[in-house]
Order: C-alpha cells, then structure tokens, then sequence
C-alpha cells in the first residue's frame, strides 16, 4: 500500500527542519525516517536515487528528494515532497532576509552550527554504517567503499565524484557480469509492480512537460513594458537557467550565481552576496535556498517565491522524467550488476561527507565529543535524528 500524501508532507516537513549540514544530510534523515523507520522503500532505492541525482543537473538534495517522492505516491507524491521539504528553510529564510534587510546583519548562529555539525557528520556515519551492512557483501566491494571515501574527501572536482562512479560502475559491470537469478529478476519486477502508482503511464508527466513548455516560451518571447513583470521574468530566467546548467550540487553553483548576481546583474553587492550563502548555510535544507534572499530582496515575498520555485522545480522536474525511464530500465541484468560497484562508491562518499563536515567544524575537544556523544545515541540507543541534531546546536550555544 502506497503512502498518503498527507504522509509524505508532514514526513518531508519534518526532514525539511532537521536536515542541517547540506546534501548527504537530508539524505541521511531521509534513510532514518523512510527506510530504517517507516519501512517504506529500501537503502537501494535510496542509492539509485543518489546515482540518478549525482548526473543530473541542479541541486542533487532536492533531485533525491524528487526521486523518492515519485517512487512512493508518482506526480504528485514527488510535487508534495518537494514542498514539504522546502518549506520550512523557505520560511526561515525570509525571516533572516527581513532581519538582514532591516538591521543590516544575521543573526549570531556560529555556536549552535558549531554544535550541529559534528552531530549531522555522526548521523551521516551510521546511515553509511547501515546501508554498508546490507549493500557490501565481499572484498571488492570494501575496497572500492575505501577509495570512493578516500578520493570524495580530498577532491572537491565534480568531475573526480563522476568519474568514480563510472568506474565503479564498470567494475561492477565487468566483476559481477554474470546475469542474476531469474528468482532475482521476478522479485524486484514485483516489487515494482506493488509499488507502483494507479496514475495512468507517463499521462501526467507529459501533461508536465507541455505544460512546462509552454510556460517557458510565453516567458522567454515575453516583451512587455510592465517593469514588476519584466523584473519576474528575468528572475524566472536567471535562476532556471542557472539551475539547469549546474552539476555537482550546491557548492558548485556558488562562483556561477556570484559571477551572474553580483557582476552580471548587479542585483547584490559582494558582501549581501556572501551574507546570503551564510544564511544558505545556517539554515536547514539545500544551499540553494540562497536563492531566496536574492529574490527577496528584488521583488519581496514574490520575488523570494519566484527565485525559489524557479532554482527548484525546473530540476526536480527533470528528476521526475528520468526516474520514469530509470524506472523501465531498472531491471534489466547489466543494471543490476553495474549497481554492485555503485553502490559501495557511493556509500563510500556519504562516509567522506561526515569527514568534510568534521574538518570544516574542526576537530577540537567539543566537536569530538559531540560526535562520538551522538553517534553512540544513534546507533546504540536509536534516537531520533529530530532530536538529537537541535539538542547538538542548544549544546554548542550554552557551551561555547
């Protein structure tokens, strides 16, 4: 039985809230909530959504979030899940905007970041520590975890993440080449069956893509004298673009949109610029949501929901379309033995997201102790992430 919508709303909401610490973050609340405590799709779903995510343009948090959503409730589950987990960084981000825009500063959340990092990176373990407990099964696989970890920590090349995956790809697909059992082949072609949406075949993604399509042209040929809707248009245009045109998730997009927003459009200087990647930073959710404060401060609410739906959507739409044919290939027997080799290279570069995460906080006595603190919760004690990750950042403040 397939969830509800108003399930996967409220699921996303709260993941929404909790997901400090950028892409592997959510990611890993999402593993926590759907997979580990729900139960409603497996680590592998999970893995195949970060595959697809990792060759797709614009934010690859959001791609994922996409992915599952459409995997649980089809179209719409997908549109609802992306809400749900937007909202709340959405929210809070026009909150600091309006602070920042009247008062000229961002509030001091250096202390409660310092507390949640370590805790996220300790998070961010035990879901690699879980799904390598059901996905690596022998050496080879070790070994292609330990250098997919080891090559993600010191590289920072989108490039150098795409070509590990495609190498471990093709030795999946070379070491494990020999075809599945039929039985293998007959269970997840059921299991697909049973999870697969009542929505007619492919009827709402086109009605999507024409929808979409049009939508684009009227806005791209648009040539009016309205100075508001002229404003709209190019913030659409600007954002979309950048969105559709960006690999490697939300890191990478920063020198484009500061190249675009602060020296093509003039629309920041360089210090709000650099102030809105902070707040990007301080808030839950996708760095992308600096997109926001931008919009904002062009054109106020509208233009903050403008620029957000535009940096968003046009991607998760994308994700939508590719995960209906991934969908139609995912059983094939090649497939399945190349996600033998992905899916350690991935685990191992969730492993090297804690370490980033670790480094970037420091590892000083606190940060250490936070960590280890929340990794024995999690994983010896099960408590929720929910929890644990505000209760990390009250800590940072009250401490430091």
């Amino acid at each position: 039985m397939k969830p509800s919508l108003i399930y996967l709303f409220l699921t996303f909401l709260r993941i929404g809230a909790t997901s400090w610490g950028g892409f592997m973050a959510l990611i890993s609340m999402i593993q926590k909530r759907v997979v580990e405590k729900d139960g409603q799709i497996e680590n592998e779903t999970i893995l195949e959504g970060i595959s697809l995510a990792s060759v797709l343009p614009g934010p690859m948090a959001v791609n994922v979030v996409s992915f599952v959503g459409y995997k649980l409730g089809g179209v719409k589950g997908a549109l609802i899940s992306i809400f749900g987990v937007l909202l709340p960084s959405f929210v809070l981000m026009l909150v600091l905007s309006h602070l920042y825009l009247a008062f000229g500063d961002i509030p001091a959340m250096n202390h409660f970041f310092a507390g949640i990092l370590p805790a996220v990176a300790a998070v961010i373990i035990s879901v690699a520590v879980s799904m390598g407990e059901k996905s690596i099964k022998d050496w080879p696989q070790i070994l292609i975890a330990i250098a997919s970890a080891s090559i993600a920590a010191f590289s920072k090349s989108y490039l150098t993440t795409l070509a590990v995956l495609v190498v471990s790809g093709v030795i999946g697909y070379f070491y494990y080449g020999q075809a599945p059992p039929v039985k293998t082949i007959q269970a997840k072609k059921k299991k697909q069956q049973e999870t697969q949406t009542t929505e007619p075949p492919g009827r709402a993604i086109v009605y999507s893509i024409i929808l979409v399509t049009v939508i684009a042209a009227l806005v791209y040929f648009y040539e009016g004298q309205n100075v508001i809707v002229n404003l709209h248009r190019q913030i659409l245009l600007t954002f979309s673009t950048m969105s559709l045109t960006q690999f490697g998730g939300g890191y990478v997009i920063i020198p484009t949109m500061q190249k675009v927003i602060v020296d093509g459009m003039k629309w920041l200087t360089n210090k709000e610029f650099v102030d809105a990647i902070a707040m990007g930073q301080i808030t839950p959710g996708p760095i992308f949501i600096s997109a926001t404060f931008i919009g904002y401060k062009l054109s106020g609410f509208w233009g903050a929901l403008n620029a957000t739906l535009s940096i968003f959507l046009p991607t998760a739409i994308l994700t939508i379309i590719c995960t209906r044919f991934f969908n139609q290939i995912s059983k094939s027997a090649a497939l399945i033995v190349v996600f033998k080799g992905l899916r350690p290279a991935i685990i191992g570069m969730i492993v090297s997201a804690a370490y980033t995460m670790m480094a970037n906080s420091g590892f000083t006595v606190f940060t250490v102790v936070v960590f280890v603190v929340a990794q024995l919760l999690v994983m010896r004690f099960k408590v929720d992430p929910v929890y644990l990750i505000p209760a990390a950042g009250i800590a940072g403040l009250l401490i430091l």
